[in-house]
């Protein structure tokens, strides 16, 4: 059972860089396509307020909901190769 709780715990906490710094570089490649839209186009307005309201428009886009499968899918992957481990 502390083989378990180990597991998880060490689990969650790579799960957890992992989303972090991909967290950080789909935000930072999302903000350089933005300025360089603004750039090429020379969009209407300031620019920072540009990239701002791009950035609150990811915010809430699917891709940033998408990197969440950073925990799932490794999840269901582990639990399977327990599952077929132990009982199959």
């Amino acid at each position: 059972m502390f083989a378990l709780a180990r597991l998880l715990v060490i689990g969650f906490v790579v799960l957890t860089i992992i989303y972090v710094c991909l967290s950080f570089y789909s935000r930072a490649v999302r903000r350089g396509k933005l300025e360089a839209e603004w750039d090429a186009a020379r969009g209407p307005g300031n620019r920072e307020s540009f990239v701002r309201a791009g950035l609150q428009d990811y915010d809430s886009s699917l891709r940033r909901k998408l990197i969440l499968g950073v925990y799932v899918i490794p999840t269901i992957l582990v639990g399977l190769l327990i599952y077929f481990t132990n009982f199959a």
